[in-house]
């Protein structure tokens, strides 16, 4: 019964470990996508509108 606990334990950090591996693959990919784009049309950066103030800024990796 002990080995069993241990596997699905296994199982389950293995499973978490492979679904943060996919989104991060996902959320790189997105990131080289974007900045192909910029390259292409010659743009420095992505404008998004702040709710807040109104103003455009740049948007920042972290958004």
């Amino acid at each position: 019964m002990p080995q069993l606990i241990l596997l699905l334990i296994a199982g389950f950090v293995l499973w978490i470990g492979y679904r943060k591996f996919i989104a991060d693959a996902q959320k790189l990919t997105r990131q080289r996508d974007q900045t192909r784009r910029e390259q292409q049309t010659g743009a420095s950066g992505t404008l998004v509108k702040d709710p807040e103030t109104g103003e455009y800024r740049l948007k920042r990796e972290d958004d």
